[in-house]
């Protein structure tokens, strides 16, 4: 996959290692099982690998009977021991080969056609016992950690000393764009051809983390709602439709438009919303990142208190507070259940 390739380039991990073998989930997978059932996990999630179902990634590209034998074994295993598997179907790892032909997310036609015959192919071999189905996990971090920052494979930048190709301006909203698609059309294909017979449900997993005024003045009000909006908004049209007209107006024309027949696709598209959350930051008007909304974040009160309690990550604090404001923010927004 694209993160292969990544993690192999000097300087992406920090002791110099290629990151070939990392969690090794492949090879301990039956430990992995044994220990949650010691554990008393009732519910997993995993995500399987899109190269290793279809190593070369294409709609017309075999499928490997032994990644679905491994997949397959795994979800037997979990439910003979009562464990509940929640399958998620991308977790950023790209097929490097639909990079290399066709720049992957940032080519719309080919891409949504790849990803929905890939996710045909686990429908096929899996729903009969996976219920549960998460198409994306985090396209915020696939569009800016990939394509704008330059921080996640496949490392694409403004930045030329991250990366050699790519621009911070427009890329990540076309590949975000491309995301939404693909898992609209996937919910679509689900909904029309398995649901009725295997009866699951179907939705995305999306990242945010709760924006605090940094005071009380009107500018940093509008600055909290302006993170939010591009941060979380940015999934918008799944839920409402549409973007958020604060994306709208900062981005112009760079902002891909759905035409009516997607937007008939995307609306609707997510029997849940998955919430991934993390940290709470403190939002004052003046940035200059356009990713993060023309916000400036900060843990620092006006009164130089520290918002939370720091982490071992610079860039995570703990406030429970904000936990639960998150969840009422999400709710009163789209009415789904989280």
């Amino acid at each position: 996959s694209i993160w292969d390739d990544f993690a192999k380039q000097p300087g992406r991990i920090v002791d110099g290692r290629d990151g070939d073998i990392a969690a090794d989930s492949y090879s301990l997978w039956k430990e992995d099982v044994k220990l949650l059932t010691e554990y008393g996990v009732n519910v997993y999630r995993f995500s399987i690998s899109w190269s290793r179902i279809i190593p070369l990634g294409g709609r017309h590209d075999p499928v490997n009977p032994e990644g679905i034998r491994f997949y397959s074994n795994l979800i037997d295993a979990l439910l003979q021991k009562g464990i509940t598997p929640f399958v998620t179907l991308y977790h950023w790892d790209l097929p490097q080969t639909l990079h290399d032909r066709y720049e992957g997310w940032l080519n719309k036609e080919e891409i949504i056609e790849d990803f929905v015959r890939y996710a045909k192919v686990c429908f096929e071999a899996f729903g009969d016992r996976v219920k549960n189905w998460i198409t994306m996990n985090e396209p915020w971090c696939i569009s800016v950690h990939g394509y704008g920052r330059g921080v996640f494979a496949p490392g694409r930048s403004s930045d030329r000393s991250r990366s050699s190709d790519g621009n911070s301006s427009t890329e990540p909203w076309i590949v975000g764009h491309n995301v939404i698609l693909a898992h609209a059309y996937t919910v679509k294909l689900y909904r029309d051809e398995f649901k009725e017979v295997q009866g699951g449900q179907i939705g995305i997993t999306l990242n945010g983390d709760w924006a605090m005024p940094y005071d009380n003045s009107p500018e940093n009000i509008a600055a909290a709602q302006h993170a939010l909006d591009v941060a979380i908004g940015a999934i918008d049209p799944i839920y409402l439709g549409h973007y958020p007209a604060y994306m709208k107006e900062m981005l112009g024309e760079r902002l891909p438009v759905f035409n009516a027949e997607e937007i008939q696709a995307i609306i609707g598209s997510s029997d849940f919303y998955g919430m991934n959350t993390y940290t709470t930051n403190l939002c004052r008007t003046g940035g200059t990142d356009e990713l993060q909304g023309l916000v400036d974040y900060t843990f620092n009160r006006p009164d130089g208190t520290q918002l939370g309690t720091q982490a071992n990550c610079s860039w995570l604090q703990d406030y429970p507070e904000g936990f639960r404001q998150l969840l009422n923010y999400i709710w009163n927004r789209y009415k789904h259940p989280i």
